[in-house]
Parts: structure tokens; sequence; C-alpha cells
């Protein structure tokens, strides 16, 4: 009978395959990870030796597939436990409700069931109770009522682990002083790893967080990207199990979002290591593209998308940024049912009739008459049509 392959094996096949398939970066930060599955300061030695190699090599990296197996051998020799806790639930929030002194504002109440490997997405307009749930989620506040509780791997009732195992990370984070490496191998200290083993295992995070060649710089000499890599960084060396972030990706641009992103998943979806995560975003397409599920806040309640303006449900809605006019759109969409087009946020907003056409169609349109288009996309299942009247 054929072995099966433990999900460290399976992590450690998807980085090569990634590597020889010329996805270098994506290969490169899953074989971190699976090295740092392994905690074992003589295979980071080992694979910090490639990491120099790699970091340095600016031309081709595909002349270093020979070390990079050598590294998966490496770490395939060290055995990995299977925790097998993916999916098992880790919070539970009930009925929370938060009232503010006069009734100005009331968050709630929310339902929240979080398991480990989920990734929730909260949306919602400013002022709708975004940074207000994750503080209260984030024990960082108090809730008015309703209950609230967590199932970690070690149970324990001390607040500082609790605060160890649950992290929250602010859209704006606190300024620190000195270099990363320094404030990373501080903050390890601070739990307990010191000596050698803090050296290594700073210096496989700062890898692993493409900090690489930022390692000496200061708070004020990072952009915002890396500011908010430098905080994954930090988090992921305390080994948490629930992490909430407010506003991840405000004031990055748009590469460095889906690396973010794609780390993200990465990190919550790890079947060794397993993360639940919430992150809120104002970028609703890309909350969509990672999120198990979406919690969209409106006025304070969380509110059922499916059952908004549900008679839309078989209308294509395009949203397209382009420079052509809105007379042009009109004249070669006009036998297709065209119901509307509105322009909002720069962008314009295009409404069939039900069934009238496909995206397919629509894109085939826009090709034959040589539109102008920044970018296109179909909003018809996204939470994005809600923002747009």
């Amino acid at each position: 009978m054929e072995n099966k392959l433990t999900k460290q094996e399976i992590l450690i096949n998807q980085a090569v395959e990634y590597f020889q398939q010329g996805d270098h970066s994506l290969g490169y930060r899953i074989l971190l990870d699976a090295a740092l599955h392994t905690d074992d300061v003589n295979v980071f030695k080992e694979i910090l030796n490639f990491v120099a190699l790699y970091e340095n090599e600016t031309q081709d990296k595909s002349t270093l597939e020979k070390d990079f197996l050598s590294c998966v051998t490496i770490i395939k020799n060290v055995p990995i436990e299977d925790k097998n806790v993916i999916g098992n639930t880790i919070l539970e929030g009930k009925s929370i409700v938060k009232e503010y002194n006069r009734g100005k504002f009331k968050l709630g109440p929310i339902d929240v069931t979080l398991k480990r490997g989920d990734i929730y997405g909260l949306v919602g307009e400013n002022g709708n109770g975004k940074t207000t749930l994750l503080t209260i989620l984030g024990s960082l506040i108090e809730k008015s009522s309703g209950s609230l509780s967590y199932s970690f791997l070690d149970a324990t009732s001390d607040l500082y682990d609790l605060k160890s195992k649950l992290v929250y990370i602010p859209q704006r984070t606190s300024k620190w002083y000195g270099s990363v490496i320094d404030n990373l191998k501080f903050a390890l200290v601070h739990h307990g790893v010191t000596g050698e083993k803090n050296h290594l295992l700073v210096h496989m995070m700062i890898a692993r967080f493409g900090l690489w060649k930022y390692k000496d710089l200061k708070w004020s000499e990072l952009s915002s990207g890396y500011k908010m890599r430098f905080e994954l960084a930090r988090t992921m060396l305390r080994k948490p199990e629930i992490v909430l972030l407010d506003e991840p990706l405000a004031n990055l641009d748009i590469l460095a979002q889906q690396v973010i992103l794609e780390d993200l998943k990465m990190l919550a979806k790890s079947h060794v290591n397993p993360i639940a995560m919430i992150f809120s975003s104002q970028q609703l397409y890309e909350v969509e593209k990672v999120s198990d599920e979406v919690i969209y806040l409106r006025n304070g309640k969380p509110t059922d998308l499916l059952g908004i303006n549900t008679e839309e449900e078989n209308k294509l809605i395009i949203e397209l940024d382009t420079t052509n006019s809105r007379e042009e759109i009109e004249k070669v969409f006009e036998e297709y049912d065209l119901e509307q087009i509105e322009y909002n946020g720069g962008v314009y907003i295009i409404y069939f009739k039900d069934n009238a056409i496909t995206f397919n169609t629509v894109l085939s349109i826009i090709a034959s008459n040589n539109f102008k288009i920044q970018y296109i996309r179909d909003i018809s299942k996204s939470t994005r049509r809600f923002f747009v009247y």
C-alpha cells in the first residue's frame, strides 16, 4: 500500500513544483514555511545559507534549483507531527453588542464562529463598527453584552498567554525605534527565545516576509508595505492562533496588496500550523478573493448580502474603467438590453437586464471596438455592487 503523504510533505512538494515552474518567489516562501515548521536550529542554519544565495541572485533564480532541492532534502529529514486541527472552532461569539454613551452608536448583536484555517473578511463603510468588532474579538475593549470564548491548543486563563495567542494588528501601528532586525530580536526575547535560536529564527522570519534587504532600516525608512511585512513578521514570531487585522491593505499599492493577501492565505491555510484570521478592508474584490466568508456591517449590524436586491440575481453588472465616453458605451451595447450606466468613483457601472448578455460577450464587444480600458470586472455576485449606488 502506498504511504500517504504528510501535510508537511505536501507543502514541500508544492514548494518544489512552484520553484521548478518559475514561480520562484512563491516556492521560496513555501520552502521557508516548511523550514519554520521544523523549529530546528540546524535546519535554520542550512536554509539561511540558501537564503543568502537566493537574496544575492538578482538575474536568474532558476540557477539555484540544485541548492533549493538540497534544502528540501534537509527539511524532509525532520519529522513533523500533523496536528489535524484545521477546521476546529477556536473563537465563538454570540449576540455580541457594544453600546456607546448617549446611544450614538450600537454594534450588534453579532454572532461569529471562527475555525482554525478560516479567513473572514470584514467590510462596510467607515463608521459601521469594523474596528469596534475587531477590538472586542481581540479582548482589547469590553463588549456591552453577549458571550465570547476561545479554544486554544493549550487551554489557559492566563491573560499574557491569551495576548500571545490572540494578536490584533491596528491600521496605524505604533512607531518603533532602532532597526528592523533589532526590534524583531527584542520581540522574540520578550517571548522567551534567546541566544542562537533567537538570531536564527529572526533571520528566517525576515527572509520569509521579504525583509532581507531592509533588515537594518529604521521605521521612518520603510514604506507602508514593508511596515506591514514587519508587523506580520513580528506577529508570527509569537506563534499566534488568531490574528485580527484592521485595514492591512490601506495605503498599499496593488502589487503590495497581492503579496500581503497571498501571505495571509498561506499562513491561515497551513495544515501544520493553521491560523484563524479576520481582516477588515475597503478593497472588496481582494477581500472576496481570499476569504472563506465575508461579514458586511451596515449601521453596526451584520447584513445578509444575499437578501439585498435579490431582483438583480440574474443581471450582469460590469465595472469598467475606460477613457471611452458614455455615448460610446451606450452605442455598442444598445442592442443587448442595456438597463443603465452609472459613473461612480471614476469608473462606469453598467447594468444589463436579466440574462441579456454574458461577460464573455462583453469582453468580445469591447475588444472588437478597440475600447481603451484600464480594467474590467464582473461584479454581479460581488459585494462591490452594494457600494455603487
